[in-house]
C-alpha cells in the first residue's frame, strides 16, 4: 500500500492500529503524520491524545504499556514513536533494553483505542527481522521515497493550486530549477510566490526568476547547461556571478565535476536500460536530477564526458597546488570545453 491509498482508507474510516513509516522523504512522512492527527484526533484533544516517544530514550515495552492503557478523557490515542531502529539493520541503543517480544505480542492483538505510528529513520527496513514480517502482516507499512520527476512537477502544480493560484506553463520547472528538489524549500517558495500573485493569480516563470534565489548547486547546474548548449558567454557570466557572491573557485570546480559525473553515470546506466528511478537509487540523487542530467547527457558522448572529468581532475590538482590561478583556471576550462558540447552518441 502507498501513502495515497492509506490516506483514502483513513478518510473512509478504515484505520490501521499500527503504521510503520520509513524512507528518505521526511517532509512527506511528517505531512502524513499531520494528516493522521487531523483525521483521528480533534484539535481540543491533541494535548491529551497525541503522545510522542523516542526509542533512543524510552524502551519499547513502555510504549506498548502506554498503547494498552485506556485513554483518559479522550476516545482514542495517537502514539508517535521516533528513532525506531528496531525495524532496520542499524544498531539499536545499547543503553536501553528493548524487549521486542512485547511489541511482537502487541501487534498480534493491538488495542482498539490506540493508533501506534513508528517513524523509521532509514531508507529501508530489515526484511530478515521477525518484527518487520509481523508488522507487514498486522499493520500498515508505508514507504516515503523521493517523488519521480513527473510526480514532483505535479506536486508543485497541486501545491500552487491549493494556495488559490494557478501555475503557468513552465512555472513548476522554473521553480524546481531555482529552489531545488527539497519539498520543504519548495513549500516555502510556493507560499511566497502565491502571496505575491494573490488569490486567483498566476505564478509564472518570470515571477519565479525575480522572487526565488537560486542555490549554489542550482547555479552550477545552470552553468553546466550553458556549457552543454554552447552558450559560452552565459556560462562565463554565471561563473563571474558566483565569484561575486564570494563562492570559492575550488568548490565551484568540485560541483561542476559532480554534475558531469552524474551526467556520465546517467548516460551509461540509461544505455543499460535502467529506469529513471533505478538510476536515481543507484547513484544517490533525486529522480528529477536524473531527468535533467539525461537531457544534458544527450549533448555529449561518453568519451567526451570522461575527457571532461579528466580535465577537471587535472584542474583540481593545479588549483590546489598553485599551478594555476583559480579563477583563470576555471575560465580556461570553460573556454576550452565549450566547443566539445555537440550532440553525440
Amino acid at each position: 500500500m502507498d501513502a495515497k491509498s492509506a490516506a483514502k482508507d483513513i478518510r473512509q474510516g478504515r484505520i490501521s492500529p499500527v503504521y510503520c513509516l520509513y524512507g528518505s522523504e521526511k517532509f512527506r512522512m511528517n505531512e502524513f503524520v499531520q494528516f493522521l492527527e487531523e483525521q483521528l484526533i480533534s484539535k481540543e484533544d491533541r494535548d491529551f491524545a497525541v503522545i510522542p516517544f523516542d526509542l533512543s530514550e524510552t524502551p519499547i515495552q513502555a510504549v506498548v504499556e502506554e498503547a494498552e492503557t485506556v485513554p483518559f478523557m479522550v476516545p482514542r490515542k495517537l502514539l508517535l514513536v521516533r528513532d525506531a531502529a528496531l525495524f532496520t539493520s542499524g544498531k539499536e541503543n545499547a543503553k536501553l533494553d528493548h524487549r521486542i517480544e512485547a511489541l511482537q505480542d502487541y501487534l498480534n492483538a493491538p488495542a482498539d483505542f490506540s493508533v501506534l505510528v513508528f517513524l523509521v529513520n532509514s531508507d529501508k527496513l530489515d526484511e530478515r527481522k521477525k518484527i518487520v514480517k509481523t508488522m507487514k502482516t498486522a499493520g500498515t507499512v508505508l514507504a516515503f521515497n523521493p517523488l519521480g520527476a513527473e510526480e514532483l512537477l505535479r506536486w508543485v502544480e497541486r501545491g500552487i493550486a491549493s494556495r488559490g493560484c494557478q501555475a503557468a506553463s513552465g512555472a513548476a520547472e522554473a521553480l524546481i530549477a531555482s529552489a531545488g528538489t527539497g519539498l520543504q524549500g519548495l513549500t516555502a517558495e510556493m507560499d511566497k510566490l502565491c502571496l505575491f500573485a494573490g488569490t486567483g493569480g498566476t505564478v509564472d516563470a518570470a515571477a519565479v526568476e525575480s522572487l526565488v534565489a537560486k542555490g549554489m548547486e542550482q547555479n552550477v547546474f545552470a552553468l553546466v547547461e550553458h556549457i552543454a548548449a554552447l552558450r559560452l558567454d552565459q556560462a562565463l557570466d554565471m561563473l563571474h556571478e558566483l565569484l561575486k557572491q564570494k563562492e570559492e573557485p575550488i568548490k565551484i570546480a568540485a560541483l561542476i565535476t559532480r554534475q558531469f559525473r552524474i551526467i556520465l553515470q546517467v548516460k551509461e546506466l540509461s544505455a543499460q536500460s535502467y529506469a529513471q528511478g533505478q538510476i536515481a537509487s543507484q547513484i544517490g540523487v533525486h529522480p528529477y536530477a536524473v531527468k535533467l542530467a539525461g537531457e544534458q547527457a544527450r549533448k555529449f558522448g561518453a568519451g567526451q564526458l570522461r575527457d571532461i572529468l579528466s580535465r577537471l581532475a587535472d584542474l583540481d590538482y593545479q588549483m590546489k597546488t598553485g599551478g594555476v590561478d583559480k579563477v583563470l583556471g576555471l575560465e580556461l576550462f570553460i573556454l576550452r570545453l565549450a566547443p566539445q558540447g555537440t550532440a553525440a552518441d
